[in-house]
C-alpha cells in the first residue's frame, strides 16, 4: 500500500537533538505531528518509525531515536497522489509552529514537522 501518514509524537522534556545535516535543533516539551509518505510498503514504514534502533536515513529517524521522544500514534491516509503529503503539512502548519526544514529537503515546504499548539 502507498500513501501518506501522520505520526503523533511526544517530546517528554525540552532538549537539543542533533538531526543529521540540519544540526542541533531545540525541541520544546510537547506534542508534534510529522507528515510523511511512502510510495510502497506504507505499513513497514510506519512499523519502522516505532523502533528505536535503526539505520538513520531521514530527519525523523534522528528525532525518534532519542529516549525522551516517543511516537504516540500513527494515522494512515492511503492516497495515490504524491503531493497530498505537502498539502496536509501546509494545513497542519495553521495549528502550530514549523520546525524549519525538517523532513522537507525534497520539496519546497517550510517543514513536515509541526509543534502543535492548537487542538486538532
Amino acid at each position: 500500500m502507498k500513501g501518506i501518514y501522520c505520526l503523533l509524537i511526544k517530546v517528554l522534556e525540552s532538549k537539543e537533538i542533533l538531526i543529521g545535516k540540519l544540526g542541533k535543533i531545540k525541541f520544546e516539551r510537547g506534542n508534534y505531528i510529522y507528515v510523511g509518505s511512502a510510495q510502497k510498503n506504507l505499513e513497514k514504514r510506519i512499523e519502522r518509525h516505532f523502533k528505536k534502533k535503526k539505520k538513520k536515513y531521514w530527519h525523523i529517524d534522528y528525532l525518534l531515536e532519542d529516549k525522551g521522544v516517543r511516537v504516540e500514534k500513527a494515522i494512515i491516509f492511503p492516497f495515490e497522489r504524491k503531493n497530498k503529503e505537502c498539502e496536509l503539512a501546509r494545513k497542519l502548519l495553521k495549528k502550530g509552529e514549523a520546525i524549519e526544514n525538517f523532513g522537507s529537503s525534497d520539496c519546497k515546504c517550510k517543514s513536515h514537522l509541526i509543534k502543535i499548539w492548537k487542538k486538532i
